[in-house]
């Protein structure tokens, strides 16, 4: 088996600009945008290139230029490579990088050890998806999940600082998570969803009794977003009493970037515990450098 580290990938022909011109003009690499942003890898700086105005796109990567980070080789120079064996595709894009690569074209590190990935997967911070694993001799499968994915997943035991209902009911939905920082304030940094539906009525009726403001008094749930078509995303605020542990895999920008998993209740826990150290910030390029 052949490892790569990634996120959720696309291929497509690269065109740059003549500052970043490469000396080959007959590729197609499969890759994953990255954009280092104040020393850290940003998930949200990315975010803000889904934007429909050119103006703004073209600003963005003048003043916080992206680099692709390239795993995969599907057409070099002329050479159809698709139904190649991944070990020829490795071999085509070490070759193109050999001669094109820069800070700009980075090479994703690959190993067949599985004691080396598993290292990567421990030392791959909360940036990164985790650990890709192919079969060496597979060709590409473009729309197949023909690769597995394996994730770091930790927990963190968090405050619940307030809960949204059901769109077709008052029964709760998901609730809404929130970490104490160093000011003492509350910050929300993500949400559970998953929640029995057998337990919901008996756990609405539990949250009920706590609903009081402010809920969170730092960083709290957003309000209109592109995500939401502009409108409020109501929420509902809680005395901060309970504390839930809580599977994750991802943080970004201070806060879980997915939904997490119920773990458990934690009344043994007091909330003032429940700190924003738990979470496992973002690798810093540096850091992925190392990861070879």
């Amino acid at each position: 088996m052949g490892f790569a580290l990634s996120h959720r990938a696309w291929a497509k022909r690269l065109s740059c600009d003549p500052n970043q011109a490469t000396r080959c003009d007959d590729y197609v690499l499969d890759g994953e945008l990255i954009l280092p942003l104040s020393g850290a890898l940003s998930f949200d700086a990315l975010q803000a290139r889904l934007h429909p105005a050119e103006s703004r796109i073209l600003r963005l990567s003048r003043e916080t230029p992206a680099q692709l980070m390239l795993f995969d080789c599907l057409a070099l120079e002329g050479a159809a490579l698709i139904d190649c064996p991944l070990a020829d595709r490795r071999a085509a894009l070490k070759r193109f990088h050999s001669r094109d690569g820069s800070a700009v074209l980075l090479l994703s590190p690959h190993t067949a050890s599985l004691a080396g990935a598993e290292a990567w997967l421990t030392a791959s911070g909360g940036a990164l998806d985790g650990v890709i694993a192919k079969p060496l001799d597979e060709p590409y499968r473009p729309g197949e999940r023909a690769m597995l994915k394996v994730k770091r997943h930790r927990t963190a035991d968090c405050v619940v600082g307030g809960f949204r209902r059901a769109k077709d009911g008052p029964l709760v939905a998901s609730l809404l998570l929130g970490l104490y920082d160093d000011a003492g304030l509350l910050n929300h940094v993500g949400f559970t969803s998953a929640l029995a539906k057998a337990d919901r009525a008996e756990l609405t009726e539990r949250l009920d009794a706590l609903i009081a403001a402010p809920g969170f008094t730092g960083k709290a749930p957003g309000g209109p977003s592109r995500w939401n078509d502009g409108k409020e995303s109501e929420w509902i605020p809680l005395k901060p009493e309970l504390v839930v542990e809580v599977s994750f895999d991802q943080v970004t920008g201070d806060r879980f970037r997915h939904g997490t998993g119920l773990v458990r209740w934690r009344p043994d826990k007091a909330p003032r515990q429940c700190r924003m150290e738990q979470l496992d910030y973002a690798l810093r390029p540096s850091e992925l450098a190392d990861i070879r």
